[in-house]
């Protein structure tokens, strides 16, 4: 890095005790923020599933419920994690690009009066007309279930969640634009806060539909915590100019249209559309199989969620860069967060494919959900953990192919692809092996959809070099493969579930380490370096004496 990205007075050697922080301590800090929250949405989550799951089991009302959490699962994914972002951060970070250059009038302000009226009207259109269609939703999504009564009125509850969504994702991509993690963050702590509250004190009144209730109080949640921080960077002062070129724009048209909107939005329905697949295919089989599936899913999808934080924080620097015409500076960030994605999914995959049974029991065999619960969900995330690091994979390629604010049909034709496996597999595979079959389909669809994702960046976006990047995945791949055997014949020598798992996080961590710094892995070798040099110092220090 040059002087001037590292912040370091190149005549001097030190950092200037003036001006702003650096680019890499700035997001080393919103990393951390981000991810102790993400952290604590999580574990927030694991208690509304163990409370759902004591109260309910894995039964016919547990399944009415989660034909209706397609919906928040549906929204979340459209207008939280994947569309909003995409199609916003980029406006939002040239809109403040815009700004900074002095420009008048200002873009920020008139990006945000020209599309957030425009988009409450339509997500409340959106939400009323999913009330009045939701027994042919519910027919059309899960057409075998034996209650649909209980899962349409679940459904109308949580389809409130279509405008609060939207509202709170809007929220959220202006606010991690503007460089505010905090609040973006913690909006999953407020959702399943809500959640859980409602459920517990309401559930001996209103049965599963307390807790479809609570999701539409979390939804509420995640945009009144946002609300005051958002008026404020909106309506604040102007930002200092900057001497960084800024492409010029004609309107918000050029920030946000349909051209750029339908291919984020196709690519989004698409990738979430596996789990309408998932949920339609599991409708005919015995009651349950849609909880098992469910609980499997949440479990194993917790280290897709950590590796994915980082490439949240970076994606408006990722954004920025673009926007200015640094696609080197664009290339390494994006090469960085593929490498410490693919590390952070390919431990937790080791871990849970070791320890899937102990995890299952831990977290939720109480209450109505017995041990052929846990022996079934168990099986079914070690099959979804198969498929994690291309769901790892294609949240973080996503990012940089709609990074540019222009529109890229490519991602979405991938997405489509996947999806047809996802179908094809799932169909062929439901009758022989039930919700195995399905999680495997899954795990085929997403893999499939990463390697197209992988190879089309460089050549159309930006220049990774997807051999490197293949060689740095495939040694953290076997260093998993290791730890995940190790793992899987270490479990069952502890007869205690807890104790058998809490072994488990210091074994397959080591066994993940050793492995690959054998195959000389550049990612362990890096997150290892800070020990070395302190052993190393230590040494030192002793010698000295």
């Amino acid at each position: 890095m040059t002087g001037t990205d590292t912040g370091v007075d190149t005549r001097t050697g030190t950092a200037p005790r003036t001006g702003p922080p650096r680019l890499g301590n700035v997001l080393a800090r919103a990393a951390a923020i981000t991810a102790g929250l993400t952290v604590a949405g999580a574990l927030l989550g694991l208690v509304r599933d163990q409370a759902i799951a004591q109260i309910y089991g894995a039964s016919l009302d547990s399944d009415a419920f989660l034909i209706a959490w397609t919906v928040p699962e549906m929204a979340a994914t459209l207008l939280i994690e994947d569309a909003m972002a995409l199609l916003l951060v980029p406006a939002f970070s040239l809109a403040l690009a815009q700004r900074a250059a002095g420009r008048s009038p200002d873009a920020v302000r008139d990006l945000v009066r020209g599309t957030l009226p425009v988009l409450f009207a339509v997500l409340a259109c959106a939400t009323g007309l999913l009330i009045v269609l939701t027994p042919q939703f519910v027919h059309a999504l899960a057409p075998g279930f034996a209650d649909p009564r209980l899962a349409v009125d679940c459904t109308r509850l949580t389809a409130l969640t279509v405008l609060t969504f939207g509202i709170a994702g809007y929220f959220s991509a202006a606010l991690r634009a503007h460089g505010r993690f905090l609040l973006p963050a913690g909006v999953y702590v407020a959702y399943n806060a809500g959640i859980i509250a409602t459920t517990v004190v309401l559930h001996s009144l209103w049965g599963v539909r307390a807790a479809a209730a609570g999701v539409a109080v979390g939804g509420l949640l995640m945009v009144l915590i946002q609300l005051p921080m958002f008026v404020t960077q909106v309506t604040g002062g102007r930002a200092r100019p900057c001497r960084a070129r800024v492409p010029r724009q004609r309107g918000r048209a050029r920030l946000v249209g349909f051209a750029v909107l339908a291919p984020i939005v196709l690519f989004a329905v698409s990738r979430q559309s596996q789990v309408l697949v998932e949920r339609f295919l599991a409708s005919s089989l015995p009651s349950g199989a849609i909880s098992h599936l469910n609980y499997a899913q949440k479990v194993a999808q917790m280290p897709m969620v950590l590796s994915l934080m980082f490439c949240t924080v970076t994606f408006p620097a990722v954004a920025k860069a673009i926007a200015e015409g640094d696609r080197e500076r664009a290339r390494r960030r994006v090469e960085n967060d593929l490498a410490l994605a693919g590390l952070v999914v390919l431990l937790g995959t080791a871990l849970i494919l070791g320890y899937a049974p102990q995890i299952v029991e831990v977290l939720f065999e109480r209450g109505a959900f017995d041990a052929r619960d846990t022996e079934t969900t168990a099986t079914v995330m070690r099959v979804y953990a198969v498929g994690l690091l291309g769901h790892t994979l294609v949240g973080a390629l996503g990012r940089p192919f709609f990074s540019s604010g222009r529109p890229t049909w490519y991602p979405a034709a991938a997405m489509a692809a996947g999806l047809a496996v996802t179908v094809a597999a799932g169909s062929a595979a439901v009758g022989e092996w039930g919700v195995y079959g399905i999680a495997a389909a899954n795990a085929a669809g997403i893999s499939t959809t990463a390697l197209l994702l992988l190879h089309g960046l460089g050549s159309r976006i930006v220049s990774i070099q997807v051999r490197s990047i293949s060689r740095a995945l495939g040694r953290l791949a076997l260093a998993a493969a290791a730890a995940a055997a190790a793992g899987r014949l270490a479990a069952p020598l502890i007869g205690d579930a807890f104790l058998s798992l809490a072994l488990g996080a210091l074994l397959v961590p080591a066994v993940f380490a050793g492995t690959g710094l054998a195959v000389r892995s550049p990612e362990v070798l890096h997150l290892l370096a800070p020990v070395r040099q302190r052993f190393t110092r230590r040494r030192i220090t002793r010698h000295v004496r």
